[in-house]
């Protein structure tokens, strides 16, 4: 057996809160979890619907039904199999929102990842051209495939913030301590911010970072 990859193009969506205009002093993008659309994602950032900001939320480019043959629909970033062609398909496509949306004016970018979004977000961050001032990982982890050795000075300039709660179903507390101390054993400065709540998007905690 022979395995060929072929590149086609492919009709992918993004969402968008508020306008673009020249009184957008922030941009921030925002990439939901696993089992998610972005749509709907985007609805949890209404605190940050200013006037001043513009929120984008991409959507991951694997689209099924969430209950297996019918009902909801739902996305992911990728899955374990040919990973490194999702990768590579999603960091090209994020990197294209990225021109398309940005201006030559200079404003804050932000990008914030939450549960499989934060693995795709420090991938974007790392490997695509796309540059940002601030990473926040909202309830995920560092992917271990990134070289964050030799990457420490573009990753310290970005103000990384780790946000957890402190229900959080998925991940233990001390499990995001150790987890941070190891990135940080790297040379990677990382910020924990804890909160009162569960797996979920809070815009109190979501205000306290702006």
């Amino acid at each position: 057996m022979q395995k060929h990859d072929i590149k086609v193009s492919k009709t992918a969506r993004y969402f968008q809160l508020g306008e673009r205009s020249d009184q957008i002093k922030e941009i921030w993008f925002v990439l939901h979890g696993y089992g998610q659309l972005a749509s709907s994602f985007l609805n949890k950032f209404d605190v940050l619907n200013d006037g001043q900001k513009l929120v984008i939320a991409p959507e991951g480019l694997h689209r099924f039904y969430w209950e297996g043959f019918s009902g909801k629909v739902v996305a992911s970033w990728m899955t374990k199999e040919d990973r490194q062609a999702d990768i590579s398909d999603y960091i090209e496509y994020l990197d294209a929102v990225y021109r398309e949306v940005v201006p030559t004016a200079d404003v804050r970018i932000r990008l914030l990842g939450f549960s499989q979004g934060t693995a795709t977000a420090c991938r974007w961050a790392v490997l695509g051209k796309a540059k940002f001032n601030e990473l926040i990982l909202w309830s995920g982890a560092f992917p271990d495939d990134v070289d964050y050795v030799n990457n420490t000075s573009l990753l310290n300039t970005l103000n990384i913030k780790l946000l957890v709660g402190d229900e959080d179903q998925f991940f233990a507390m001390q499990q995001v301590v150790d987890h941070k101390e190891a990135i940080e054993a790297k040379g990677v400065k990382v910020e924990l911010i804890t909160f009162d709540g569960e797996h979920k998007i809070y815009d109190e905690p979501l205000v306290s970072i702006i």
